[in-house]
């Protein structure tokens, strides 16, 4: 290991074009060979995507880490309370892809709620017939309830009421300062709800709470839309729901499992799928390496980071 320069690892092989953008700093080498898991006692830094989960056994192999540095906003894959036994830092992008996720879960709304996709389908195989038109509904109007306002949720409320929606939300901890009014609970947004977009943070404590009974309150003209994380909806009473029609749409973004099976949505009906791609501008890319390189770079310094995981 150098002398003068700290041993980065990362973890991910999806993140190896992180390695030519360290390296001309820093020591780098990537965990998925040989040669990097050979060096884990001596890396003080690991750079990870944080929805993954850090192997605990792994983890405890390596001596000199201080800092986990997310190049993702999410860390839900981070032990926090381990870290913080430990002395080690997290750092994260912060709110870099905010605008671009509410981009794409309005984008999702518009492609289910316009059946934008069922419209192309119709067309490219011949079923636009003169006369016939296809009835969707407006967005004008529409009630939308919004499952966690941080960041993210701010920016989708900004972006529907421009569309002339109407705003609500729920969260776990009142917010006094918004404008927009909080339900008293999620059911309560869901029966309130002609959409309900899911935009909270993923925690152990959250998991599956979008459940059966959420959905039965969402009801048969209802649309849930999930733009955080896979693990926050109960995706088998989700897919059930969807079948029967206690459910009338759903527009995903993110899933339990990750890619998920193809088969497991081919005949499921009222769904739009993208593959977790609402954060994945160039822009927002961009942005996210950028903070990545200030944090290493302030904790090598011994300053504080820019973007510490709270």
């Amino acid at each position: 290991m150098s002398e003068t320069r700290p041993l980065i690892l990362v973890a991910q092989p999806h993140l190896a074009p992180l390695l030519g953008l360290l390296s001309p700093q820093y020591d780098v080498m990537p965990l998925w060979e040989d040669s990097g898991r050979a060096r884990l006692a001596y890396a003080e830094i690991l750079v990870t995507a944080g929805e993954f989960r850090l192997d605990p056994a792994m983890l405890e192999q390596m001596a000199a880490l201080r800092l986990i540095a997310c190049f993702t906003v999410g860390y839900d894959g981070v032990d926090l309370d381990w870290a913080r036994s430990r002395g080690i830092a997290v750092s994260h992008a912060g709110d870099a892809n905010a605008e671009d996720v509410a981009d794409h879960a309005i984008g999702l709304i518009l492609a289910h709620r316009r059946q934008i996709v069922t419209g192309d389908r119709q067309l490219r195989s011949g079923e636009w017939t003169a006369g016939a038109k296809m009835l969707t509904r407006s967005m004008a109007g529409a009630k939308l309830g919004i499952v966690g306002m941080g960041s993210i949720g701010m920016a989708l409320a900004a972006r529907a009421e421009a569309m002339r929606m109407r705003v609500g939300w729920w969260g776990p901890r009142d917010k006094p300062e918004l404008r927009w009014p909080r339900a008293a609970g999620l059911e309560a947004l869901a029966r309130d709800s002609d959409v309900m977009v899911v935009a909270a943070k993923a925690t152990e404590s959250n998991r599956g709470m979008i459940s059966a009974a959420i959905c039965e309150a969402l009801g048969p003209q209802g649309l849930l839309v999930n733009v955080a994380r896979g693990q926050l909806v109960d995706e088998d009473s989700l897919i059930a729901a969807l079948r029967e029609g206690r459910l009338g749409g759903a527009a995903l973004d993110v899933f339990e499992n990750e890619p998920t099976p193809a088969a497991r949505w081919a005949d499921v009906p009222n769904v739009v799928l993208t593959p977790h791609t609402g954060g994945a501008t160039q822009e927002a890319v961009a942005k996210m390496a950028q903070m990545l390189l200030a944090n290493i770079a302030a904790h090598v310094a011994g300053e504080p980071l820019v973007s510490p995981v709270a």
